[in-house]
């Protein structure tokens, strides 16, 4: 792999950083110094037989041209022909500059340091509309709702519930003892289904023609760096797509800003919200929609039971309490959580 790169020296050391679903991350080291080696695990993203670029070097590229921009990013090197994406037989590598940084949550923002997230977001939806050109993809004055798009409906909630529920039980055939996990499953399956019999007519419609443009993806905590007090690094570009770009700002707002119990802390929402309005240019009736959009895909979502009781896969589980948690105290200050994201 490094051949291709033959200025970054001779490889000293690689150090596997994380194992995600999308891909594999390390630290490679060099008698030039340190970079993050990405190996892409999703093939597909490499293959497009539609004429437009693949999904990986669209990533690539869209990186290279917000850099240009100011915004905070890693583009991927290039390599003696120029190119950023190495296959070598049946895998597909890139290789970026190493950024010493961490990660921060919400509850380690101050005020000040909420508004820059929110204004940096907004950043970030207004540049990828100035690079993103037609050869990229739909452009983001007219893109298409993206795929999927219609709310969850309940009816296929319930039935995902009663199969949750039976899985939380021991009802599936599982050997391993119910533990404590367990109990808190059953317990927010059989509230939430509560809830959602009581609210199921609050459905959001199918949006005529929802404000979408292209937008990060997977904006949260762990696909932000820090330096001191100042982000330094946006990373993880692989869910680069167009989507209802409020909607991203709102998620992202449900993930940094929870506390432990499953609450929101309002106040560092609030200077959030108002820094990304200004930013984006988005309107308070585009952010109260999302805000209602995410609120109901949030009652309606079990992505970490599917996890645990259909992949068998625990790493989520520690997000859980507050995930959970915060679907119900959601509900119940529905319009707090509103006038903090438009006011």
């Amino acid at each position: 792999m490094l051949r291709r790169y033959p200025y970054v020296g001779e490889p000293l050391a690689c150090e596997p950083i994380t194992k995600g679903l999308l891909n594999h991350g390390y630290r490679v080291s060099t008698t030039s110094g340190s970079y993050f080696l990405k190996h892409h695990l999703d093939k597909k993203h490499l293959d497009d037989t539609s004429g437009e670029p693949a999904a990986i070097v669209r990533q690539h590229r869209a990186t290279q041209r917000l850099k240009s921009l100011g915004v905070p990013v890693v583009p991927p090197l290039t390599d003696t022909r120029g190119e950023t994406v190495t296959v070598i037989g049946d895998r597909c590598y890139a290789l970026h500059p190493w950024v010493d940084g961490l990660h921060r949550v919400g509850s380690e923002l101050t005020l000040s340091q909420s508004r820059r997230l929110g204004a940096l977001l907004g950043t970030v939806h207004t540049g990828l509309e100035q690079v993103m050109a037609p050869r990229d993809g739909p452009h983001p004055a007219s893109p298409p709702a993206r795929p999927g798009h219609r709310s969850p409906d309940a009816a296929d909630t319930f039935a995902l519930i009663d199969d949750l529920l039976a899985a939380a039980r021991g009802q599936d055939g599982r050997d391993a003892p119910r533990d404590a996990f367990d109990e808190l499953a059953v317990h927010r399956l059989v509230e939430r289904r509560a809830l959602l019999e009581q609210h199921a007519h609050r459905r959001p419609p199918t949006p005529d023609g929802p404000a979408t443009g292209w937008v990060h993806g997977d904006f949260h905590p762990l696909n932000l760096l820090y330096r001191g007090a100042d982000p330094v690094a946006i990373v993880d570009w692989d869910r680069l797509a167009v989507q209802p770009r409020a909607e991203e700002a709102v998620r992202a707002a449900a993930i940094f800003f929870v506390r432990p119990a499953g609450e929101l802390d309002l106040a560092k929402v609030r200077a959030y919200a108002r820094a990304y309005r200004r930013a984006a240019g988005v309107g308070a009736a585009e952010l109260a929609a999302a805000v209602h959009r995410v609120w109901w895909e949030r009652l309606n979502d079990f992505w970490i039971l599917r996890w645990r009781y259909r992949l068998h896969d625990r790493r989520a589980d520690p997000q859980f309490p507050a995930v959970s948690a915060l679907a119900v105290w959601w509900t119940r200050e529905y319009e707090a959580v509103c006038a903090a994201f438009t006011e």
